[in-house]
């Protein structure tokens, strides 16, 4: 039995998915895209302040090694030759920014984190209880308050308009993304100033950090990222596809610390050691560019939504930078080659997704455990007339608007916690149909459909409420690794490993299940105007904060 299963294996692809609370290795199947097998590794978050998130980058790679080696002994155990491992891709969490001595290996401060941000495979993820960050809000940039200041003192020298940053980047000048992480560890770490003056010092996203350490590390790593992982850096001209110079002065960013910018499915090097010594690095995808590639959404106007401890929406523009005129983010979606063209995407997020969840079980104890809110809703079908307004923390996309603050209304004596579960899964819904009309006004393409991944997706209820509240068909695939999967297919695609066709008729037909809308598109509508009253209820709490908050 063991011989027929190795004799239509072919060739083996390997993908590391580094999350912000876990590390895995993944191996698929090219002829397929079958999950043969995987390993996880929790990874420690630390809260040294409110609103300080850190990581430990050489805990980081040591459960990359550990992940790799537990997964080559389960293919053993399987009878799978870890010889048909013919290339390794990278997925990992994005804007997460490291600063390593290049000459030692050592990392000269902790990874800095953006504020938890939903991760694929985190289900209702990841703050402790007990720490120092609210669990509810633990997505907010409102909450980062190391690098406000350095946010706030940019943004008085910005030069001519404000427009300076996002028409070269996509981004606008905002706390979450790594150039400002940077410019926090140049101005008060000694330690990163020295290695900088001495010509020691490299920096990186986790990426970066990942396959300089696997190719070599201090003894001829490569220093490299993918123009995904570059797009989130606010140094990066997602036009020119090069560091740009003018960001790097107004920033003040010495572009020698950079790494070299190549596209997100070639060789970058071989791994130096562990079981898959000499297997090359091949494929390196951000992890929601990753999911866009496992999902196949390779057409312009296609979407995928990641349900995690909030949601990434991601809608192919194909290779045209289509920029937001309703608070969205504009981003390189992939380049699968060094000749192929770039594609880009437009980005939202909800703040609060599966967070909601947990908040619904840490905070007012009506649920034990996350899987528990499906049953409570399942018992009464509607919210009867009880909406939910999540806004811990202020709202996001498209409204922007940090004086909001969580609301729960239309209650009645004949409310109980069933209704208020329906309502806080619905409340997701909503969210996601208010960045999906700003996609569609910003492109001018209707998405025809939903591809959806993420922990949450495994809700049915959640899932068909999506569909009735969107009007159209959601799809989910039966394999619910698309950020690994993504990561595999470009590592598998790259030119001098080849076992992984991305022309679309030799894409592996993945089975998907499908929602469909079952109520008519009025009633649709008017419970998605009623959300709208209700959002604007939540809007002017908090009169103290300035509203001129940046945007994740």
């Amino acid at each position: 039995m063991a011989a027929a299963k190795k004799a239509v294996l072919g060739p083996l692809v390997g993908a590391v998915d580094q999350g912000t609370s876990s590390t895995r290795f993944l191996v698929f199947n090219s002829r397929t895209a079958e999950l043969l097998s995987h390993h996880q590794v929790e990874i420690k978050q630390e809260f040294p302040r409110e609103g300080w998130v850190e990581q430990d980058p050489k805990e980081i790679l040591q459960s990359v090694y550990e992940c790799i080696e537990k997964t080559c002994e389960k293919l053993g155990q399987l009878n799978i030759d870890i010889s048909n491992i013919k290339a390794i891709g990278v997925s990992n969490q994005r804007e997460t920014t490291v600063v390593w001595d290049k000459l030692t290996g050592e990392p000269l401060y902790n990874a800095v984190a953006a504020p938890v941000s939903p991760g694929p495979s985190d289900p209702v993820a990841a703050v402790p209880s007990g720490s120092a960050v609210p669990a509810a809000g633990t997505s907010s940039v409102w909450l980062d308050l190391r690098t406000q200041s350095t946010v706030e003192n940019l943004s008085k020298r910005i030069p001519g308009n404000n427009n300076f940053v996002k028409s070269k980047t996509g981004l606008p000048l905002s706390t979450y993304f790594s150039a400002v992480k940077l410019r926090w560890l140049l101005d008060n770490v000694r330690k990163v100033q020295k290695a900088v003056e001495e010509d020691r010092a490299l920096f990186g996203t986790i990426d970066s950090w990942l396959i300089w350490s696997l190719t070599g590390g201090a003894n001829g790593g490569v220093h490299c990222t993918d123009v995904t992982n570059a797009s989130r850096t606010m140094l990066f001209n997602i036009h020119s596809l090069e560091w740009d110079k003018e960001l790097c002065e107004f920033f003040e960013i010495p572009m020698k610390i950079l790494p070299n910018v190549r596209s997100s499915s070639e060789i970058y090097g071989l791994m130096k050691a562990g079981a898959l010594e000499g297997v090359p690095i091949s494929g390196c995808l951000g992890d929601q560019s990753a999911a866009l590639v496992g999902q196949m959404c390779f057409q312009d106007g296609e979407a995928k939504n990641t349900y995690g401890t909030g949601c990434f929406l991601l809608c192919n523009t194909g290779r045209k930078c289509v920029f937001s005129e309703h608070g969205l983010l504009t981003t390189v979606a992939y380049k699968l080659g060094r000749d192929k063209p770039v594609y880009y995407a437009l980005e939202g997020s909800v703040a609060i997704a599966g967070a909601v969840i947990r908040w619904l079980r840490d905070n007012l104890g009506i649920i034990k455990t996350s899987e528990e809110i499906e049953k409570l809703a399942k018992e009464v079908g509607t919210s009867y007339g009880c909406y939910f307004v999540p806004a811990f923390s202020g709202l996001y996309a498209p409204y922007w608007e940090p004086s909001a603050r969580g609301i729960i209304c239309g209650l009645t004596q004949f409310t109980n916690k069933c209704h208020i579960a329906f309502a806080a899964l619905e409340a997701v819904c909503f969210q996601t149909r208010e960045i999906l009309d700003a996609m569609n006004r910003d492109c001018g393409i209707p998405l025809s459909h939903l591809q959806v991944d993420g922990g949450m997706t495994n809700n049915k209820i959640l899932m068909q409420l999506q569909a009735d509240i969107l009007y159209i068909p959601v799809v989910k695939p039966s394999m619910p690794e698309t950020t690994a999967l993504g990561a595999a297919m470009a590592a598998g695609a790259a030119e001098g490993v080849g076992v992984w066709s991305l022309e679309p008729e030799d894409l592996s037909a993945v089975t998907m299940e499908r929602f469909e809308p079952q109520i008519n598109a009025e009633e649709s509508e008017i419970r998605y105007s009623t959300w709208k009253k209700a959002v604007m209820k939540s809007v002017g709490w908090v009169t103290t904060q300035s509203s001129e908050s940046g945007i994740p």
